[in-house]
């Protein structure tokens, strides 16, 4: 899987950043399908129905030839108010009796969770209604209905027209369509009662037209029921005329559930989507091998995955290629034998960019491997004098080391530990808290040169180049340097920067290992793409 190699962007490298933050697409699409669900549930669904009205008031054209009626904006928008006015709702609320109506009415269309809510709410209304008087209460639930009437009524003006509507909601479809017919009725009711408290004062009570106006009201009135009316008694004498009445459609104004879910969960999606490609953009880590051809520009020599629990940090059989682990570093060592092979290269520097205490497993493993693999004599020096470390992977307790042959204690042979199948080491030996003369030193030079001679392949261990100048120094002894970096932890300038010192010493940089890389494409996914 590491055919990361291309500069263009492909499929592959879309997955690789989808499922790098996979947990976004888990935790988005709850964080915001739950609110949704939880909102849907505290909304009980509201039916609404509608009458239209049409509106013929009266104003005379001073204009001979526009003599006639003329409906104006204003007259409209005065109507529109007027339906809401306390008279027109009173009607209403007693024709209906929506002053019985149960306190938790809303509950028998909501759902449970909403419904427990009521039942919390009308424990503290009934608490209320204990402490008033029999009048009180009475007067109280009165006006509760009306402010519940008056809320659920919505007056809008048709434009370029002389029509309005009056739309009432309700939890019951039902109940919204008798309410509608109900408040228009009340309203050309109380229309009419305009006319006629006009005709009164000029022509008398008994005027024939008076009374036959008050005849109207009172057969309107028995409709206030929300019986279907007749087209011609909708039509009527007021100056505003019922045009179509309310139907029990059915409608919700409410979204469908359903529907509001699907645009929820992609509306999510694509949200983490951005917010995915937006943490990616941030990262400046190396996150796959193309990141290292395109931001370092050297070539890649492989990777290896992420340590589990089960694999050894030091894989003592290398015949045996049982593990992602162990397999990585079969591969990687066989990578750079043909590498150095091609190259006649004999001795590899093998450093780290940000400071890495990997790096040394990293050498000692590909020292076993090679070992095994070519059955060449291969020695691992470690360079590490200010904190030596390969001593303690291969479990050396001796004392004499690297920094005993440079200074002249012991010989360069008497310092080696032959660990068998063809591996040999040379441990740092005491630390040294300024180790860069030595290192810098003649006898470092005439140790390089031995082992060049009595060892095939030769691989040195060194501290890392962002905090120390050791293997900088260190570098011009040998045939080339590997760069090992960590994936996801190592930032990309920060490994351009470390390596500048190197490029201006124009020393042969021969690769990069990516550690601790995990595979978030799955395999079956990876190979069809």
């Amino acid at each position: 899987m590491d055919a990361y190699t291309s500069k263009e962007t492909t499929l592959r490298d879309f997955l690789r950043v989808i499922f790098t933050h996979k947990i976004v697409f888990v935790i988005l699409p709850i964080a915001i399908i739950a609110p949704v669900f939880v909102s849907l549930e505290f909304k009980t669904p509201v039916y609404q129905s509608q009458v239209k009205m049409l509106v013929r008031g009266a104003k005379e054209s001073e204009v001979d030839y526009y003599k006639g009626i003329i409906v104006s904006r204003n007259l409209i928008l005065d109507h529109t108010e007027l339906v809401k006015s306390r008279l027109v709702i009173e009607r209403v609320v007693k024709a209906l009796r929506l002053y019985e109506r149960p306190v938790d009415y809303e509950k028998q269309y909501a759902s449970r969770l909403k419904a427990a809510l009521i039942d919390y709410r009308l424990k503290n209304f009934n608490l209320r209604l204990k402490e008033m008087t029999p009048e009180q209460k009475q007067a109280f639930l009165f006006n509760s209905a009306m402010g519940k009437l008056g809320g659920s009524i919505v007056a809008m003006p048709l434009r370029d027209t002389s029509l309005f509507t009056i739309t009432v909601r309700d939890f019951s479809p039902v109940a919204a369509s008798v309410i509608a017919n109900a408040v228009s009725r009340s309203y050309v009711i109380f229309d009419l009662e305009q006319q006629i408290a006009e005709l009164q004062l000029k022509y008398g009570e008994r005027h024939s037209t008076v009374i036959q106006l008050k005849n109207y009201i009172e057969k309107l009135k028995k409709t206030l029921d929300g019986s279907p009316l007749h087209a011609i008694e909708a039509i009527g004498p007021a100056s505003v005329k019922i045009i179509e009445q309310a139907q029990s459609s059915g409608q919700t104004k409410s979204f469908q559930r359903n529907i509001l879910f699907i645009f929820a969960f992609f509306a999510s999606i694509l949200f983490g989507v951005i917010l995915t490609f937006g943490f990616e953009y941030l990262d400046t880590t190396f996150r796959s091998p193309k990141d290292v051809k395109t931001f370092l520009n050297i070539p890649f020599l492989g990777s290896i995955p992420k340590r589990k629990s089960k694999d050894k940090l030091l894989i003592g059989d290398a015949n045996s290629a049982t593990t992602n682990y162990s397999r990585a570093y079969q591969n990687l060592s066989d990578q750079i034998y043909i590498l150095m092979k091609d190259k006649n290269l004999k001795s590899l520097l093998i450093t780290d960019a940000e400071g890495s205490e990997v790096t040394t497993a990293v050498i000692a493993n590909l020292g076993v491997y090679l070992a095994h693999k070519t059955g060449y004599r291969v020695l691992i020096i470690d360079a590490n004098l200010r904190n030596p470390s390969v001593s303690k992977i291969f479990s050396i307790f001796v004392s004499p080391g690297l920094v005993n042959v440079l200074e002249e204690k012991i010989p360069f042979e008497d310092a080696i530990q032959n660990l068998g199948s063809h591996l040999h080491v040379l441990p740092a030996g005491e630390a040294v808290s300024n180790p860069v003369i030595l290192l810098d030193s003649s006898m470092m030079s005439n140790v390089m040169r031995k082992a060049k001679e009595q060892y095939e392949i030769v691989l040195i261990n060194c501290l890392d180049l962002k905090n120390f100048t050791d293997a900088v120094v260190f570098s011009s002894l040998t045939d080339g340097t590997v760069l090992v970096i960590n994936q996801g932890e190592v930032k990309q300038r920060v490994a351009k920067s470390a390596i500048a010192p190197l490029e201006q010493k124009k020393i042969n940089i021969v690769g990069v290992i990516l550690n601790n890389r995990t595979y978030v494409v799955p395999k079956i996914i990876y190979d069809l793409t």
